[in-house]
């Protein structure tokens, strides 16, 4: 039998906690649920989950901060549950280091869709639908843009010579516009490659993990063209 991917799922609220818990184990998914932050980081040190699932209002550690936490310890995908599509609780959580982010109240296929479609960019499967990560957009090559290097066998950066710790969402980023350099990239399309998304989703996901990884790798490194997307500077 194939093993199953543990999710940590962090919620104060009873009702949802155990009852995306009893949806999560029917869909084939290992769940460990604490209701605070504090424990949930207990948890996560404790089981080292496959993902962690983070509501950002919990007591104790609010979700973001136990996002940062978990950051601070691993490259884990970290999806944020957020009760409004409009709070700046969202872009904290990206800014925090969150990958994702899913608002309340949500249907139970739409948040086991998108802790799939993470899991395919970790590389890793996803409860009962257990898919292998699609090739990289790049492969094989040390590709050189000024001062920064990215190697596209190894997964490594450097800049002036430097390593650059990136996580894999953000290497995948970087891979999209490695692999097109000069060219702009769109949003939308960012959404579909990246992030695997078949739907329209919130672009706020996209402009704060550009601007998490203009500071990592140079501000000026990636252009932003207005009314279009981004493109890498050739």
């Amino acid at each position: 039998m194939a093993e199953q991917t543990h999710v940590l799922f962090v919620e104060d609220d009873d009702v949802i906690r155990e009852a995306t818990q009893l949806a999560l184990e029917r869909d084939g998914f290992a769940v460990t649920a604490m209701p605070d932050g504090l424990s949930g980081l207990e948890a996560f040190r404790a089981n080292r989950p496959d993902i962690a699932l983070l509501d950002v209002m919990v007591p104790g550690l609010d979700g973001v901060s136990l996002c940062r936490r978990i950051r601070d310890e691993s490259t884990v995908p970290v999806i944020m549950l957020s009760a409004r599509a409009d709070s700046i609780d969202v872009v904290l959580g990206l800014e925090a280091g969150a990958d994702d982010y899913v608002t309340k109240p949500f249907d139970g296929a739409v948040l086991v869709a998108r802790i799939r479609a993470v899991l395919r960019r970790f590389g890793h499967a996803g409860g009962s639908d257990r898919t292998e990560i699609a090739e990289d957009p790049v492969t094989g090559a040390v590709l050189t843009f000024a001062d920064l290097e990215v190697d596209t066998e190894g997964m490594e950066v450097r800049r002036a010579g430097q390593p650059v710790a990136l996580t894999p969402t953000e290497m995948r980023l970087l891979l999209e516009f490695s692999s097109a350099p000069g060219t702009v990239l769109s949003r939308d399309k960012l959404l579909e490659r990246v992030w695997d998304y078949g739907w329209g989703g919130d672009t706020r996901v996209v402009d704060v993990h550009v601007q998490r990884l203009r500071q990592k790798i140079g501000q000026d490194r990636i252009e932003t063209v207005r009314g279009f997307g981004y493109k890498l500077k050739a």
